[in-house]
């Protein structure tokens, strides 16, 4: 970690980072070199510079690749090769990320020291939060924390998510107490591999220390979300635990109970009486606050897809606490820290860290475009600090674990530097896009169309909890279909009413709304060249996504990791949508378009 020490507190991390940020260039050289010095005699870097150590032929003769072309690697690492194929030192695990290649998680190499940088970066965090708001050490944290478990390569290799790597590592299990992190729940409950005796004991230990909670929340908004759904679902009984001072009998596992009955030491009648006095109200607009009225703000990924899931937390939260977004991670490499952590989540830019990994930048034509997907001009890739305020990048990582020059495909845009470190606003990722002729729709711009459409049901009393798509091709011609779940703000999400009392009219206004939001090519392709339909929406049954988040959990996604997928395939997650569906609504006319725009 450039020879300096994990653990940073107060003024000492804002000088750490005044370091790394001045000095953003002479770092990512430094990195580069050291990652080029260890790894030289793999055999992947071998192959294209033959064992020399020199920056420049670094970037002249090793590709920019996907990761169908570091795939073959990782599966031969997987199958018992030696990883310095790959690393000069030894892999020791393979991280699941998010993302999915021909329907499979993608496997990223991991060595002992990323835990280390890690690590490193968390530890920067509450210094940066300290600083906009004080006293953060003088109660407790709830973050709602799962692992998923972990499976055994053939050659007896873990392949697991980033963050059940952090959490089952000793840098999390060992840590040192942390007034300022301290978390409301057990390392034994966090490391529960049953998501729900997890999330019901996590949940009753943030609501045994309910008046303590100073911070509140999860790695992504949808876990978090999932989490209130569960405790709308279950709050009388975990209410009916804390009057009794004991553990329900549906939690088995003897770990959780063994750490759950030092919480539950007697009968708690007041705490009990809160709890059912709060979740029985008619509504659960701002319950968060009610059943934690000291929590000073609410933690979670809400930037890219997630931003969607901001008018949920602000219904929830009351919309009086400050929602903040901490960092820029991925399971290739973690990138960088929010320097502004109130700001409003729409907002946030991520100073990336130069010390993390060598980083480079695929700048992008039109907007979010660069061409052809697998051929990129040499000379559109430039380093960190080299890229210029307003223009789009797709970021390219190297790493001491195994990557060279790899297209993460996320995409970002520059919004300022601070000192000499770039800030960057994460756009979408690039692998997501709806498409039936010559329209291309990717993420960014379906969750822009969306969002209008969010604007027109809020007027109506509705919102919009979860959302999908679908490149319908199985009419000609084919069409975009959306899968929405919606509720009335008034009623709480068991209640199911909206799907079966909203008019038609509002759900084709939705429709006419999206269509007109899209761009030019898609709306020429509906309105002249007749070569896709009208776009149709189909809602669902209460719960619908819940349950596909269940189906693809069980196939192998992490909870913490978990992101509703923004577009489906032909396969079991359409199947289950389409079961659910309660009615369906198509655009009662053609979008604008004038040919001579």
């Amino acid at each position: 970690m450039d020879g300096k020490k994990l653990e940073f507190k107060g003024e000492e991390a804002l000088r750490e980072l005044e370091r790394l940020t001045t000095n953003a260039r002479e770092l990512q050289e430094a990195i580069l070199r050291d990652i080029i010095s260890r790894n030289k005699e793999t055999e992947y870097l071998r192959k294209y510079m033959m064992g020399a150590e020199d920056i420049s032929k670094f970037k002249s003769m090793v590709p920019i690749v996907t990761y169908e072309h570091v795939q073959p690697y990782i599966e031969r690492i997987s199958n018992g090769e030696d990883s310095s194929i790959i690393s000069g030192h030894p892999i020791v695990e393979m991280l699941r990320s998010s993302g999915t290649t021909r329907g499979k998680p993608r496997l990223m190499p991991s060595i002992a020291e990323d835990l280390d940088r890690r690590t490193y970066m968390y530890n920067l965090l509450m210094p940066i939060m300290s600083k906009y708001m004080p006293g953060l050490d003088k109660g407790k944290v709830m973050h709602l924390l799962f692992i998923k478990a972990e499976t055994i390569l053939p050659y007896g290799m873990p392949a697991r998510s980033v963050l059940t790597s952090y959490y089952k590592s000793d840098h999390f299990r060992c840590r040192e107490p942390d007034p300022f992190n301290n978390l409301t729940s057990p390392n034994e409950v966090i490391l529960c591999p049953d998501s729900r005796q997890s999330m019901y004991c996590q949940l009753l230990s943030g609501l045994i220390h309910r008046h303590s909670v100073l911070r509140l929340g999860a790695v992504f908004a949808s876990a978090l979300l999932r989490s209130i759904t569960f405790l709308e679902q279950n709050w009388r009984e975990l209410a009916n635990d804390i009057r009794l001072g004991q553990l329900n009998s549906s939690i088995t596992d003897q770990a959780c109970r063994a750490a759950m009955s030092h919480m539950l030491v007697s009968p708690n009648l007041t705490i009990a009486d809160e709890i059912e006095s709060i979740c029985n109200k008619a509504s659960w607009r701002g319950i968060l606050v009610h059943l934690w009225p000291k929590v000073k703000c609410i933690e979670a990924v809400l930037t890219g897809t997630m931003a969607q899931y901001i008018p949920m937390l602000e219904f929830y939260s009351g919309g009086g606490i400050p929602l903040v977004c901490t960092m820029y991670a991925s399971s290739e490499s973690y990138f960088g820290v929010n320097l502004n952590p109130l700001c409003h989540p729409n907002d946030v830019s991520y100073t990336l860290l130069p010390n993390m990994a060598y980083l480079e930048f695929i700048e992008l034509d039109h907007g979010l475009r660069c061409g052809n997907e697998e051929e990129v001009q040499k000379e559109k890739v430039i380093g960190l600090v080299d890229v210029k305020v307003g223009k789009y990048y797709e970021i390219v990582v190297t790493t001491f674990a195994g990557l060279y020059r790899y297209r993460v495909g996320d995409v970002l845009q520059v919004t300022g530097f601070y000192n000499n470190a770039p800030q960057f606003k994460f756009i979408c990722r690039r692998n997501v896009i709806l498409s039936i002729d010559l329209d291309k729709t990717n993420e960014e711009d379906l969750h822009k169309s969306i969002t209008v459409a969010k604007e027109i049901l809020e007027k109506q009393n509705y919102l919009l909890t979860e959302y999908t798509s679908y490149a319908d091709s199985s009419s000609v011609p084919g069409h975009y279909v959306l899968f929405w779940e919606i509720k009335l703000m008034s009623e709480k999400l068991e209640s199911g009413k909206a799907q079966s009392l909203v008019h038609p009219e509002l759900i084709e206004g939705c429709c006419i709304a999206i269509e007109e939001s899209l761009d030019y090519v898609y709306r020429r392709c509906r309105t002249n060249d007749r070569s896709v339909g009208p776009l149709e929406i189909r809602l669902l049954e209460y719960g619908t996504f819940e349950a596909l988040m269940d189906l693809l959990i069980s196939q192998g996604s992490s909870i913490n990791q978990y992101k509703t997928p923004r577009c489906v395939e032909p396969g079991p997650a359409l199947d289950l949508l389409n079961s659910k569906v309660m009615g369906s609504f198509f655009s009662p006319k053609d979008p604008t378009w004038n040919a001579g725009l």
